[in-house]
Order: structure tokens, then C-alpha cells, then sequence
């Protein structure tokens, strides 16, 4: 946590709803948001993975029934959204910090073109100050195309941010050897350097809180694995303290479990890109495009000579020089028609050639990897 220059935070139902009433927990909340705030003082940025809409939606809405059917959970989160989103708003509006909504599916974050838009519209939304409250966009999902639970979006959500941290809370302190409240044996594990199968088998089942949530450690354990693949750290926390984060500080802060990503953040996402079996199409450029490359610079229009291939936003090619040989692969932003618009041209005329601009670069050295 105190590297992370991104981190994402994951909360559940049973932390957001007020178990008595059944509205939002307002005095929680605002203690979530006064962490948050002291880590947007320190420069780093952090988004808020936030269940609690359907939950809210189905007591505004009369729906009593233990399972809903799918519409009604539909119209439930429909209904819901809007006031999680404003209670988030309250709690963030009195430490000063902006919000915004941010509605993902699961192919916002499996898509690449639809995760580049993604990732950009986070990485504005950054840079203007404001905290994205991310959820499942359970309105018009369906079960064939649904995450089915917040840890695992929290994941993709650190993933798409790139964050060096994921934390989730929870209604326990992390992982245990067994379940404690069932065996009065069972160990507290504070670090986790590898997930195995040894690891994912004391997470065991789900652990349903007061009728509201639908993940439990089991799902936690698939999380990590999912941020670790991407060098994100996970950590998981008993959170209904009224400050969670704040617990967690100092030498006798309260206790967590630490899993340990599988590589570093840089090198997992570009690990990917150079792993990419078969490039969508290639560009070519110019001797000295090659030299900017290998000088840590992006890929800018005006350094292509030739495009080959039909590929789209959010593909991976491969980079030569005009001779042929590759030099590097690349996550595109911008799709071969549009590149062979704006290819040899500088990356002000972007915008007046196309109508539009996705960025000055057409592969930013961050989505590149030299080979």
C-alpha cells in the first residue's frame, strides 16, 4: 500500500447496506471515503469497486423474495444504482473528492477495443480529480456474459487501471487454514507468496452475508489470481471498521492477508503483449521511428511508411523496420483504415484527418514491448 501508486478497492454489500435498515450505511461510508481521501493527498489514484445497488433497489422497489429472477434483479439494479451513487456522492462530496459512475460488463474488460475505451475514460477521469465507483452494469447483463460477483471485477477493474494494489474488504481478516467461525483450530495466514491448489482449498465456499452478498473467499482466492497474472498485489481485510484502511497502518494495525503478485505490473501486462501468437497485422516504419522506439519513445503516425494487415483498435501487431525484421509488438489505437489516413502526417493533424482522436500516439510505449 505504501508503494501503490494505483489501487483499487473492492467493498461488499454487507459492508455498504445497514443490516438494520436496509438503507445505505452512511456513517461507514463516510469513513471509507476520509481513507480514500488521504490517499488521493498523497497522489495516488484510486477507484472504488462498489456493490450494494441491487440490494438497495430491491427494498425501494417492494422485492421481498429471497432469489430474484433475473429481470427482477435487473430492475433492481436499475433502481438501486442511482441511490448507491448518491450516497457515494454524500460521503465523498464532504472530504472534497468528485465521483463518477463507471458501468462495466464483462466484455468492457475481455474486448480489447472496448478495454482501451475503458481504460481511457478511467485514466481522464484521473487526471480530473475524481474517484471512479465502478459496478457491474447488472441492468442489461445477462447470465451468459456476467461477472456473477464484484471480487472477480475488482480484479479486471485493477487490471484495466493498472494497479499495483487490489484491496479487497470483507467480513473477515483474510485467509485462514479453515473456516475460524467452524473451527476454533484454525490458523490466521498473513502472507501468501504463491496461489496453489493447497491455497485455493482453504478458501473453500461461498459466505453469504445477511442475505446480501454473493461472493466469499473462494471468490476472493480467484480474484488474486487474476490481479497476480497482471502484477497487482491483493489484499484482503476485515473491513466493517468504521476507517478500514486507517486499521490497517502502523505496527499494530489490524490484521490482513497479503497475496503476493506473480511478476511485476509492467512486466506482466508487456509479458502479454509479446506473448500474442499471432500479430493482427504489422506496421512499418522509418529509420528513425525505429531509433525513437528503442529510445523509450511511443509509436507516432508520422514514423510509419507502410501498413499491412486488417486489424482494429485494441489489436497487437507487430513493428518492423523497413527492412522487415520486427522490432517490437504493440496495442494499437487505431484501427488500419485509420492509420493509413493519418500515417507520415504529425500528431496534431490526427483530429483534423479523422474527426476524432483516440491520443497523439498510435501505440503508446506503455502498450509496446521491443523484441
Amino acid at each position: 500500500m505504501a508503494q501503490a501508486r494505483r489501487i483499487t478497492i473492492k467493498v461488499g454489500s454487507s459492508l455498504v447496506i445497514d443490516a438494520t435498515s436496509g438503507e445505505s450505511n452512511a456513517a461507514w461510508m463516510a469513513g471509507l471515503a476520509a481513507d480514500i481521501a488521504v490517499l488521493t493527498a498523497e497522489g495516488r489514484s484510486v477507484m472504488l469497486v462498489s456493490s450494494g445497488a441491487v440490494a438497495l433497489g430491491r427494498r425501494y422497489l417492494g422485492l421481498t423474495r429471497a432469489k430474484l429472477k433475473l429481470d427482477e434483479k435487473q430492475a433492481a439494479a436499475a433502481a438501486g444504482q442511482p441511490r448507491l451513487m448518491s450516497a457515494w456522492e454524500v460521503a465523498f462530496a464532504a472530504v472534497g473528492l468528485k465521483t463518477a459512475q463507471v458501468l462495466l460488463t464483462r466484455e468492457d474488460t475481455e474486448k480489447r477495443r472496448r478495454w482501451l475505451n475503458a481504460r481511457a475514460t478511467v485514466d481522464t477521469l484521473f487526471d480530473l480529480g475524481c474517484v471512479p465507483i465502478v459496478n457491474e452494469n447488472d441492468t442489461v447483463v445477462t447470465e451468459e456474459i456476467r461477472y456473477g460477483d464484484n471480487d472477480r471485477l475488482a480484479a479486471r477493474a485493477a487490471q484495466l487501471m493498472r494497479a499495483e494494489a487490489l484491496v479487497l474488504l470483507s467480513d473477515i481478516d483474510g485467509l485462514y487454514t479453515a473456516d475460524p467461525r467452524k473451527d476454533p483450530d484454525a490458523e490466521h495466514i498473513a502472507m501468501v507468496d504463491k496461489l496453489d491448489a493447497r491455497i485455493e482449498a482453504m478458501a473453500g465456499g461461498a459466505n453469504l452475508q445477511a442475505g446480501v452478498g454473493t461472493g466469499g473467499m473462494a471468490t476472493k482466492i480467484a480474484a488474486a489470481k487474476i490481479a497476480g497474472s497482471a502484477g497487482c498485489a491483493t489484499l484482503i481485510a476485515l473491513g466493517s471498521g468504521i476507517r478500514p484502511l486507517s486499521g490497517l497502518a502502523g505496527p499494530m494495525g489490524a490484521r490482513f492477508t497479503l497475496i503476493k503478485p506473480q511478476a511485476s505490473l509492467s512486466a506482466a501486462y508487456k509479458a502479454w503483449i509479446a506473448g500474442t501468437v499471432v500479430p493482427a497485422g504489422k506496421l512499418m516504419l522509418d529509420e528513425g521511428a525505429v531509433r525513437a522506439l528503442h529510445n523509450g519513445k511511443s509509436l507516432l503516425p508520422s514514423g510509419i511508411v507502410e501498413i499491412i494487415g486488417a486489424f482494429d483498435k485494441g489489436d497487437t501487431v507487430s513493428i518492423t523496420s523497413p527492412a522487415g525484421v520486427e522490432v517490437a509488438r504493440g496495442i494499437v489505437s487505431y484501427g488500419a483504415d485509420e492509420i493509413r489516413q493519418i500515417r507520415g502526417r504529425t500528431s496534431r493533424d490526427i483530429e483534423t484527418i479523422l474527426g476524432y482522436t483516440s491520443g497523439d500516439e498510435v501505440i503508446h510505449r506503455d502498450d509496446m514491448v521491443l523484441v
